[in-house]
């Protein structure tokens, strides 16, 4: 259960202002549907979280505990710093009227699940797997946290994007990642 509450957190923090929030908010003004955008979300976010989950699980039975600790302790610390850098919609946008003749659903599971490719969310369901053991309830705990930040998003819109403290929220999903990476170090080595 822990592993999904930190994944939970964790995640719904590090997607506010991130570029799928972005990305869910121009298909909700461009689409104006939100239930199909949100279940394309919610299935591009099961299948590319499932597969990293279980990506992160696997990584665990390959390299040893140590080097596995420093890796993730690592990451988790490099996973702040990136939270601090603010995102931008790349392509993402504009292809938005390339995948269209796919229907509201079709563009925005394809968009979605591509955006989340190398994302933050994704590496931090890698580590977070990793780090937990626990393929089910980090995949559960990941993709609520998406859930729980993009359905205001496509409901909501823009009005609400403007009104949040964004940075604020990096800021505290910085410290969060912070220290979950040092946490493990001190854990291993002095308890």
């Amino acid at each position: 259960m822990n592993a999904f509450l930190i994944s939970l957190v964790v995640i719904a923090l590090s997607e506010m202002g991130d570029k799928t929030q972005l990305l869910a908010l121009l298909l909700a003004a461009k689409f104006r549907k939100p239930v199909p955008i949100l279940i394309a979300i919610f299935l591009a976010t099961v299948i590319n979280h499932g597969v990293s989950a279980v990506f992160g699980q696997w990584i665990t039975t390959v390299l040893s505990p140590v080097v596995l600790l420093w890796i993730v302790s690592l990451g988790f610390i490099g996973m702040a710093v990136w939270m601090l850098i603010p995102d931008e919609l790349g392509d993402e946008s504009e292809n938005i009227h390339k995948w269209q003749r796919y229907g509201v659903f079709g563009a925005t599971f394809v968009l979605f699940f591509l955006a989340e490719i190398g994302d933050k969310t994704q590496i931090a369901t890698v580590a977070l797997a990793a780090r937990y053991d626990s393929i089910g309830w980090v995949t559960v705990g990941t993709t609520l946290g998406i859930l729980l930040v993009n359905i205001p998003a496509v409901f909501i819109g823009n009005r609400l994007a403007d009104k949040l403290p964004i940075a604020l929220i990096h800021k505290i999903g910085a410290v969060i990642f912070l220290l979950i990476g040092i946490s493990a170090l001190v854990q291993h080595y002095f308890f």
